[in-house]
């Protein structure tokens, strides 16, 4: 049996809000990533997805429970989790002022890359991603699908084993989305641990092995697409996502309602 490469349990973090008191954005969830697995983690604007991703690199630290990466626990070990770990988002900045070859090296190196083997891993990388017309031009020059191609080079630059996409095609064309898929199945098939976030469920259902939905900071159900679709009756993921989202709500809305007769009932007052 394959160790999970990543493994979260119990793991919350709360805000606090002066006009809503106590925010539970991740409220208790558990999952884990093994080695060549691509786990979906899909979820709607503010159900948690993204606060999950943050804690996993460190960005942010829990509330509670716990989550290890690599066998690194994110709050004893962040400079270890940071050096299995290679983050990619739509919004990640790359430096203007570095060529391309430059912000490969520099990821290289503060990463702990061998500091004997950098050059060559980076000249490798520039023709794996054939981005070396443009590896000597800065990188605030570039179009946006040559910073696209050098972000995902400097995500895996020094090799990690464990790699997270957050919505990685946002305002990408076609193509260049094609072309980030092709990547993800390749990466998996290195052997990596992938924890990959999407609004696209056509994307989803192409590429992960398995899929949480997570709503409200919590995970509603989890499994492989098959899974999924025996346990809602539905075929596509997306029908499963609102099927599952739908339930979810409405059960709380029950909730809220009993609770609410239960307070107001005089037949439970002394």
């Amino acid at each position: 049996m394959v160790s999970a490469s990543v493994e979260i349990r119990e793991l919350r973090k709360t805000f606090w809000d002066e006009s809503r008191g106590e925010v539970r954005a991740v409220d208790g969830i558990d999952f884990d990533c093994q080695s060549g697995e691509v786990f979906g983690l899909l979820g709607a604007n503010g159900a948690g997805k993204t606060t999950t991703l943050r804690m996993l690199a460190t960005i942010l630290k829990p509330t509670g429970g716990s989550a290890s990466l690599n066998g690194y626990d994110v709050i004893a070990a962040p400079e270890d989790v940071r050096r299995s770990l290679g983050f990619y988002s739509a919004s990640t900045a790359l430096y203007p002022r570095l060529t391309g070859r430059e912000t490969l090296e520099f990821f290289a190196r503060i990463n702990g890359y061998p500091a004997n083997q950098v050059n060559r891993r980076v000249e490798a990388l520039i023709d794996r991603f054939s981005i070396g017309e443009y590896a000597g031009a800065r990188v605030g020059k570039l179009s946006s699908g040559m910073k696209q191609k050098i972000s995902i080079a400097r995500t895996i630059v020094h090799d990690p084993p464990i790699l997270i996409f957050d919505e990685p095609t946002v305002g990408l064309d076609v193509m260049a989305a094609l072309e980030m898929q092709s990547v993800i199945r390749e990466l998996r098939d290195e052997g990596k641990a992938i924890i990959f976030s999407t609004h696209i469920m056509s994307e989803a259902e192409k590429l992960c092995d398995r899929i949480g939905i997570i709503h409200q900071g919590q995970i509603l159900a989890l499994g492989t697409l098959e899974e999924h679709r025996q346990a809602t009756g539905k075929h596509y993921l997306e029908d499963v996502f609102v099927h599952e989202v739908m339930q979810a709500e409405d059960q709380s809305a029950k909730a809220t309602a009993s609770s609410s007769v239960s307070a107001g009932d005089p037949g439970t007052s002394l």
